[in-house]
């Protein structure tokens, strides 16, 4: 996934800003539990009664966490506060919260230990993804840096020949610098950062990137967007036969090798040494084992046309965004990304993930809903300035769930925990 010179320089800018190389290398820097011991585990796991449910909600309020919302103790949403994230209201669905934790995080932006909500009726992927973090938190914890961000949107121009396309983009360009201007008028948070132009026969694509502050921002770029579009046509000398909003070139909601290539959302990479006794004793498989399954499941993914090659990412952006009041739809971009296993001279594990477009904000859209709001907060991630802290520890949940599912195909658990887990009908 190559940067361009200037992205890099701009990711040079966020991560280090008036920090020198030393609080850095300190942030990212693992913690071993003899040193800071972790936070309670949670009481009464995989128990299914009231009496298991009422000890992990006093364990979690015990830690600060409000769960009002999350246990119908809040009143109604009035339908009225609903404008904006549903039509034709009929009702709410019901889908359980699970909780996993605590997850030790040594990030940029996410520096802690942290419970993690995940909502979902798959049994057995809370006690994975809760296994996973057991094991990552034990090791010391992950490092997680959030690079850059950015969302898309791609209109397209339709002419009747190449050279009247050409003639269209040779006037855009050099009043790119305008724009920003426009933009302004639409949002407070949103702002261009970059425009790249295709050509496609007499179609013209110009591919919009913004950076959004701490909203995902699909709505926010498709606004600023139709604004730039309609003073260009009001102004071009040369017009369009046609124009869209969206011509299909920007990966919204979809697994593209254009986003892989490039950023659309929030880029995070992390990564996590487990001792070699860790793996053995927790996990009850070798490092070797685990290391050698991937590669193979590696070859499996290149066969089968992957893009990019990872495990299960959608399990864990998916429970997470539902809890969290995400567009759940974009887990079909965000789940692009990589997983890399291997042994150290140490014999120890090294796991690294890193994800290209995780799509999610603490800001707008569904986040101000009390049960997401309460998610969020879990997690100290409500509200601005959160949203890159949010991504990271989203990487790093789906990290866990990587491990735990590499070691339950090689200890040979993965069938038995479904079987263990699953709804017996």
């Amino acid at each position: 996934m190559p940067q361009s010179l200037f992205r890099s320089r701009k990711v040079q800018d966020i991560i280090f800003k008036d920090k020198d190389i030393t609080s850095f290398v300190e942030k990212l820097k693992s913690i071993p539990v003899d040193k800071k011991p972790l936070p309670g585990k949670i009481p009464a796991r995989n128990i299914y009664s009231n009496e298991g449910l009422k000890k992990r909600q006093k364990f979690l309020r015990g830690q600060g966490i409000k769960l009002d919302a999350l246990n119908g103790d809040s009143s109604q949403i009035p339908s009225e506060d609903l404008k904006g994230n549903i039509e034709n209201l009929i009702g709410f669905c019901q889908i359980p919260v699970g909780v996993i934790g605590p997850l030790r995080i040594n990030g940029i932006n996410a520096k802690g230990d942290f419970y993690i909500p995940l909502a979902t009726t798959e049994g057995a992927l809370v006690a994975s993804y809760n296994r996973g973090a057991h094991v990552i938190s034990q090791s010391g914890g992950a490092s997680a840096a959030c690079l850059t961000d950015s969302v898309s949107r791609a209109p397209c121009f339709v002419f009747n020949n190449i050279i009247d396309a050409g003639l269209f983009l040779n006037w855009v360009l050099p009043r790119v610098e305008e724009f920003s201007e426009i933009i302004r008028g639409t949002t407070r948070h949103g702002k261009l950062i970059d425009l790249r132009p295709a050509i496609n026969g007499p179609v013209v694509y110009l591919i919009f990137e913004y950076s959004t502050g701490d909203a995902s921002g699909q709505n926010m770029v498709t606004i600023a967007t139709e604004a730039v579009c309609r003073k260009l046509l009001d102004k071009s000398p040369i017009k369009p036969d046609q124009w869209y909003i969206e011509g299909n070139l920007s990966g919204d909601k979809k697994a593209s090798m254009l986003s892989f290539m490039g950023v659309r959302g929030k880029k995070v990479i992390a990564e996590t040494i487990i001792p070699e006794k860790i793996v053995n004793n927790l996990l009850h498989t070798t490092a070797q084992h685990m290391a050698r399954y991937y590669s193979i499941s590696t070859i499996g993914g290149i066969q089968s046309g992957q893009i990019g090659i990872q495990g299960h990412y959608a399990n864990a952006l998916g429970a997470i965004y539902i809890a969290c009041g995400q567009d759940a739809a974009c887990v079909s971009e965000s789940s692009i990304g990589i997983t890399d296993l291997s042994v150290n001279k140490d014999g120890d594990l090294h796991v690294t993930v890193s994800l290209p477009n995780l799509t999610v904000g603490t800001i707008g859209g569904g986040t101000y809903l009390p049960t997401a709001k309460e998610c969020l907060e879990m997690m100290g991630c409500y509200g601005k300035g959160k949203a890159r802290k949010f991504a990271e520890i989203c990487a790093v949940t789906a990290m866990a769930g990587e491990i735990s599912i590499i070691a339950a195909m090689t200890s040979g658990h993965f069938s038995t925990a479904h079987e263990t887990y699953r709804h017996k009908t």
